[in-house]
């Protein structure tokens, strides 16, 4: 028999997606999504639909029923219905609920939990880069970011009572893609892009179908001479600075002191245009960059976007901002020469991990 692979937040489309990708393995005889809500895409005949809210016991009778032995578990999410108690319900108690029921379940044989380098947080006093084994210089007070520590906690305690379990842990950076559908790609889709005065935080990305891939390679057997086993980082290659982000999109910026961003973004949230949490303030103050030496050595992926190529497909499908932007790079440029300043090149050639970026 081959695997039976259960999928939560099947719904979005990261889910949908994968198991849609995961189905169409021949080691795969049939996928289980599972949410709440239908997914707006069509799902191949292979997998079948279970309308489960996680944070019910009901979830361990699906994976029973089905006789599961592998659960790659994605509805860990910044945002979702009900409002944002309901959502730390669904990724902290639906992954209690999902983790208690695999325990009790002696066929489940690997477990894949989407997870995110926002806990590592944004900090002032962070370092350059961080690798898997370092820890945030403040943990996460609220929000996501705290939501998804908590998660990886724990499966960290699900590890040690089913050792017999393999365990993946993956921190995406943010995802990014021509269906982007992320509290920061609302960001770049408002028309004016507020920002830190004084600051151009250094951002990394990782493209949705290299997301897609890292999961269904996490969900398999590892390849020889590799290990899918552990926690990974996974981004694109290289960095971006907020403002080539914006003069890709060509979207004017406006910054603004740090209380007035607070304020902004109060006001962008009551209007629904973005949900400009607190974490994603610190990112856009202090950003942040992670090692990926472990996905690509232990692991044995190289994404095959790095993170100015992911970052320009997402932009390729955004609505045409109030400047070109080529007009708009001129413009800046320009600027800097007056001032005596060296004119930034875009894509950016400070590269924060090691081993230099090949298509795989």
């Amino acid at each position: 028999m081959g695997k039976v692979v259960l999928v939560t937040g099947v719904a979005r489309n990261l889910g949908a997606r994968f198991a849609a990708e995961i189905a169409a393995d021949p080691g795969v005889d049939r996928v289980v999504g599972v949410d709440l809500q239908p997914p707006a895409a069509e799902l191949p005949a292979k997998v079948h639909l279970a309308t489960v809210d996680l944070r019910r016991p009901a979830v361990a009778r699906v994976i029973a029923e089905h006789d599961v032995d592998t659960v790659v578990h994605l509805n860990v999410s910044a945002t979702g219905h009900g409002g944002r108690a309901a959502v730390k319900e669904t990724n902290v108690i639906g992954t209690m609920q999902l983790l208690g029921a695999c325990q009790k379940a002696p066929g489940v044989r690997r477990l894949v939990v989407k997870s995110t380098t926002a806990v590592y947080g944004s900090a002032p006093r962070d370092p350059a880069v961080f690798g898997e084994r370092m820890q945030p210089k403040d943990l996460p007070a609220g929000g996501f970011a705290k939501d998804a520590a908590e998660v990886e906690g724990y499966v960290r305690g699900f590890a040690r009572r089913r050792p017999d379990v393999a365990v993946t842990v993956l921190r995406f950076a943010n995802i990014v893609g021509p269906a982007g559908d992320t509290p920061l790609a609302a960001y770049f889709a408002l028309p004016l892009l507020p920002t830190v005065l004084g600051f151009d935080p250094r951002l990394q990305f990782v493209h949705e179908d290299d997301a897609v891939e890292v999961l269904r390679r996490s969900a398999l057997d590892p390849r020889p001479g590799t290990s899918n086993t552990g926690t990974f980082n996974v981004a694109g290659d290289g960095v971006l600075l907020l403002s080539q982000c914006a003069r890709r999109l060509g979207r004017p910026t406006v910054p603004l002191l740090r209380p007035a961003l607070g304020v902004v973004a109060g006001l962008v949230r009551q209007t629904r245009l973005a949900d400009m949490s607190h974490e994603q303030l610190q990112l856009l103050t202090h950003g942040r960059v992670v090692d990926t030496s472990q996905l690509r050595g232990t692991f044995g992926y190289t994404p095959a976007f790095s993170t100015a190529e992911a970052f320009a497909d997402f932009a390729a499908a955004q609505r045409t901002g109030l400047l070109p932007p080529e007009r708009l790079t001129a413009v800046t440029d320009r600027i800097a020469g007056l001032l005596g300043d060296t004119p930034r090149t875009d894509p950016p050639t400070d590269r924060p991990t090691g081993p230099s970026r090949t298509r795989s």
